[in-house]
């Protein structure tokens, strides 16, 4: 059991490329990177009304991120969603 959850932790670590280990996460107007390529946006309600989440994929690494613009949450920002 204990090779099996192992593998399983393998297989969920990500290699970021030095530009996408960069971004700072979770902070709110901190800056991408220029091979970060946007795939397309939504709306999402929030408490105090509608957010967009931008979708981005790196173009040298592959990693998905997820930029949320959320004015009165300095923590939104972006996030790593998978790859």
């Amino acid at each position: 059991m204990t090779k099996d959850l192992a593998r399983q932790s393998e297989l969920k670590k990500m290699e970021l490329c030095d530009a996408c280990a960069g971004i700072q996460r979770n902070w709110r107007r901190a800056p991408g990177h220029a091979e970060l390529v946007q795939r397309g946006n939504r709306k999402e309600e929030r408490d105090h009304g509608e957010v967009t989440i931008t979708r981005y994929v790196c173009d040298r690494c592959g990693t998905a991120w997820e930029y949320e613009n959320d004015k009165t949450n300095q923590q939104a920002g972006w996030s790593v969603v998978g790859r």
